[in-house]
């Protein structure tokens, strides 16, 4: 159960484990939102004798939290998939499908082949493998999505923390590639990375950045 009595629980899989199917894989994304870097899915499949306590909305956990429970889950868990799409892939589809079919990559890479999926959000990735349910905030009602969530979450800020290394100008370390302001000045002086920057969003259609 979650830390502080509220949060997400393990009724939908127990629903799941009555109606024969298991196992059930949690699937969430991270970084729809930024202007930079890739989107990144996560499917988990969690142990339901050995679920790490606290799990939660990646946003609503602290950083140090988040990446404690990542360590954790990587331990416990029954199977972690990750996948990602990157900036360019984004901006010859659109952020939408670009989520799904990371979310769809991540279930099929399961070691564990999963026979039902609960997905954050309202849609259901085509091609899924086996049944799912999109559950609107499911990070916050599902303990499944909400370690796919924190999975997503810590791997994606991880890859833009390696990405500041080479990018040090944007201040990726503390953006994650979103749309902050000094991340925008820092296109408007510098212009966008190709294949780094999501040149289709609305910004860069623009032509300049809304500062």
């Amino acid at each position: 159960m979650p830390e502080n009595g509220t949060g997400p629980d393990f009724v939908f899989e127990l629903g799941c484990i009555r109606s024969e199917d298991w196992p059930c894989a949690g699937v969430d994304e991270a970084g729809r939102g930024p202007l930079a870097g890739p989107v990144v899915a996560a499917a988990v499949i969690l142990d339901p004798d050995n679920i790490p306590d606290g799990l939660d909305d990646s946003k609503r956990l602290k950083p140090s939290r988040r990446s404690a429970l990542f360590d954790i889950l990587l331990d416990t868990a029954l199977a972690v998939s990750v996948s990602s799409v990157c900036a360019q892939s984004i901006d010859l589809s659109d952020i939408r499908k670009a989520s799904l079919a990371a979310m769809k990559r991540a279930v099929k890479g399961l070691e564990i082949a999963p026979r039902f999926a609960l997905v954050d959000g309202r849609d259901i990735p085509p091609g899924l493998p086996c049944p799912a349910r999109a559950l609107i905030k499911g990070d916050s009602r599902s303990q499944s999505i909400a370690a796919a969530s924190i999975v997503a979450k810590v791997t994606r800020d991880r890859m833009m923390g390696r990405a500041d290394a080479v990018y040090p100008e944007f201040g990726l370390q503390n953006n994650a590639g979103y749309g902050t302001a000094a991340h925008r000045e820092a296109i408007e002086q510098f212009g966008g990375v190709e294949r780094f920057h999501r040149f289709s969003f609305s910004p860069f259609r623009q032509g300049k950045l809304d500062l």
